[in-house]
């Protein structure tokens, strides 16, 4: 059976246009950000940027169009750019790819206007949004052409103008920041005369580069010192081609506050954009094989991270075991007879007592100031624990196979003996303190130590705390009861009686 055949036209009102514009590019702002990368694949070497409340004008020193560019430039969607990947003069990889940035730009003004220079031919469009909606079914642009030295040089000037919405010089220059190739070699934007610079973070980098079928991701992620921590831009861009195209946290969110000291950038220019280039095609395989090696990367900057907090929190902890071990000194100086360690030196060497255990400074007869301690405020590496002698010789070393690179280690020496002092994790599970030889082990991962070290006060009292009770363990360990009184003893004299070490 013959059937008859009709067919309808596809017809799309104009608004609608604009109305796409404005909803694929929910921030008008972005128009900006298309123009400038369109003078980046154009091989423009400087973009000038003029804002003011009236009108912006964005100019390039590209290679202009001719009359098919011209079309192309207003062709939305055109595949031209994927065919021809890479500019001609610099070779750059083109960034622009739907052209409907323009159309966006209209909900900011009323007048979109495009001049373009190339050789001989110059060449102008105007985008009147009213004339162009009044026009019914004409969907022509007019396009003057001028005389040859009416631009002076190659390039391309768009020049907006009736301005509906105002744009803050600091929100175009973060876009520009963000989502144009200003780290690219010879390519520079200007804003109202000021050149625009790429960010500049400082911090630990951990730079990485791993491949993938579709192609490598490379980037840094950059940990910020602590005063530098902030909520605010949180994540690592993505950028595509030298833009960004969104920030994603990669499962920090639930690493706590720790999070917010961390920033960087990954480059992975085979990623499949959406078409408002704010995300990515989560379900293709480049996305899924994307993920796989920033989970790698990530699981390595974790470890970095904790490892940076952890050094820090043994600076504080090696500032508090000093304050503590110079008070139980004192103590021990002016009770002698609740020492394990044998006779004190005398005179102003109980300033000397504390070898690298503690920083202070006192006036010696002759009023010069001596510091105390032979490796004063330095930290003994983990596995490098010296063997102190009581008396002449010793049997065995301490044991420090179990202690980890984060290990915070103190000696407190009388005369030719004493003790040696030893913060470090040994688990929420572990005992809160022990001693083996004359080592005492204290855990710094027991819920009660990390309850206690909150406040720098309860941090060195608790310290003392323990420290002291296995020294009076260390004189009498089968009668508990008495070295529970010298350990009190110990420290009324450390912290009541005595006041704050000097």
């Amino acid at each position: 059976m013959d059937i008859e055949k009709e067919y309808i036209p596809v017809t799309v009102d104009k608004s609608h246009i604009i109305t796409i514009g404005e909803r694929l590019y929910t921030e008008s702002i972005e128009f900006i950000r298309e123009i400038v990368n369109n003078a980046y694949d154009a091989d423009a070497t400087l973009v000038e940027i003029t804002a003011s409340e009236d009108s912006i004008e964005i100019k390039d020193n590209g290679t202009g169009m001719d009359r098919d560019g011209l079309k192309q430039y207003f062709n939305i969607g055109s595949q031209q750019k994927l065919h021809t990947s890479r500019s001609p003069v610099y070779g750059r990889d083109r960034i622009g790819q739907f052209g409907i940035g323009k159309f966006a730009s209209l909900s900011a003004c009323e007048r979109f206007e495009v001049l373009t220079k190339i050789g001989e031919f110059v060449g102008r469009v105007v985008f009147d949004k009213k004339d162009w909606e009044k026009s019914g079914n004409v969907w022509s642009l007019p396009l003057e052409i001028l005389p040859s030295d009416f631009r002076q040089v190659d390039g391309t000037t768009v020049l907006l103008t009736g301005m509906i919405r105002r744009f803050e010089l600091t929100d175009i220059e973060a876009k520009i920041i963000e989502g144009t190739p200003l780290k690219a070699p010879d390519f520079k934007v200007k804003l109202n005369r000021h050149t625009i610079t790429p960010r500049s973070l400082t911090g630990q980098r951990i730079p990485f580069l791993e491949g993938t079928d579709f192609g490598p991701v490379h980037g840094e992620i950059i940990i910020l010192p602590q005063v530098l921590a902030s909520t605010d831009e949180l994540g690592i861009e993505i950028k595509v081609k030298q833009v960004t195209v969104r920030r994603e946290l990669f499962g920090m969110e639930t690493w706590g506050k720790i999070m917010a000291r961390v920033r960087g950038e990954v480059n992975a220019d085979f990623l499949p954009i959406t078409s408002d280039r704010t995300g990515f095609i989560k379900d293709s395989p480049e996305y899924k094989a994307f993920l796989v090696v920033m989970e790698k990367v990530f699981e390595d900057v974790k470890k970095v991270l904790h490892r940076l907090t952890a050094k820090k929190e043994s600076r504080v902890v090696s500032r508090a075991l000093n304050e503590a071990l110079h008070r139980i000194y004192k103590a021990l100086y002016r009770n002698p007879e609740l020492s394990p360690f044998g006779a004190f030196p005398i005179a102003d060497e109980i300033s000397k007592g504390i070898g690298g255990a503690a920083l202070l400074s006192e006036k010696s007869s002759g009023g010069k100031e001596q510091v105390a301690g032979d490796n004063a405020e330095k930290e003994k590496p983990a596995g490098k624990l010296e063997n102190e002698q009581i008396g002449k010789k010793r049997k065995k070393k301490p044991k420090v196979k179990r202690l980890t690179p984060n290990a915070v280690i103190k000696k407190m020496k009388f005369g030719e003996s004493g003790v040696s002092c030893v913060v470090d994790s040994f688990g929420e599970e572990g005992v809160e303190v022990f001693t083996e030889e004359t080592t005492i082990y204290i855990n710094r991962d027991h819920p009660l130590y990390k309850r206690e070290s909150a406040r720098v006060d309860t941090h060195i009292l608790n310290l003392a705390r323990l420290i002291t009770q296995e020294i009076a363990l260390m004189k009498d360990s089968k009668n508990s009861r008495q070295a529970f009184e010298r350990q009190s003893r110990l420290l009324k004299d450390a912290f009541i009686e005595n006041g704050p070490a000097s």
